[in-house]
């Protein structure tokens, strides 16, 4: 049975059974999570794009385990600089890979590193194994391709960023739900900080009640069965 594993933030844990794939690993500096960044084992990780709350500890994650890291063009040419196994992808682009199949979708945000004189655009990952489907659209506002995105996939669970004042809100978030038409829903990136609190509770009972859709609202280091 495949889980997935949530760290807080927009951090996840993906174990299709075979392999493992982390998505967006801010753990150190993360106030909502108190695992261990090098107790972490993965195969590969999903890069969103480079804001510090994203990459977060995908560089040490990555050479000690030696895993893929799959991102944006740009952003995988900073990878390189840092001596970290990558594939470079884009927007719109399909690839199948040992642990699976992404699909990089538009994110509308900044992507920058700090620090970096580099330039990344933000994404989103469909992630697709075992029959199933997994939709992270990153740090985004409400954008009228999940319209798209919705139906031309069947989505099993998509997380979702409801904190509000860097991506959408739950009203947005409520919107993005009726496009996306997904089975499960885990709400993401809030209550990180004061500056993105939200009531995760009312989100799901909003949900609920106006979509088909199922919110699980899992708690850091909790998991789920998908």
């Amino acid at each position: 049975m495949a889980s997935l594993t949530y760290y807080g933030h927009s951090a996840f844990s993906i174990d299709t059974g075979s392999h493992k794939v982390l998505i967006d690993p801010f753990i150190s500096g993360n106030p909502l999570t108190d695992v261990d960044p090098e107790a972490i084992e993965c195969d590969a990780i999903l890069l969103t794009h480079g804001h510090g709350d994203h990459i977060g500890d995908t560089i040490p994650i990555a050479r000690r385990c030696g895993a893929l890291v799959v991102t944006t063009y740009e952003l995988a040419g900073y990878l390189d600089s840092q001596d970290v196994q990558n594939h470079p992808m884009h927007i719109g682009g399909y690839r199948r890979f040992e642990f699976g199949a992404v699909k990089l979708t538009p994110a509308f945000h900044g992507g920058g590193i700090e620090g970096a004189p580099v330039v990344c655009w933000p994404c989103g990952f469909l992630f697709y194994f075992d029959g199933k489907t997994v939709f992270h659209p990153g740090d985004t506002c409400l954008t009228v391709e999940f319209e798209l995105i919705g139906r031309m996939n069947d989505i099993d669970v998509a997380m979702l960023p409801i904190g509000d004042n860097f991506t959408m809100g739950p009203g947005d978030a409520l919107e993005a739900v009726r496009m996306l038409q997904p089975k499960t829903v885990v709400p993401m990136h809030y209550n990180t900080w004061e500056l993105i609190a939200q009531d995760a509770d009312k989100f799901k009972q909003d949900v609920e009640s106006r979509t088909g859709a199922k919110v699980v609202v899992v708690p850091p280091g909790g998991s789920l069965e998908i």
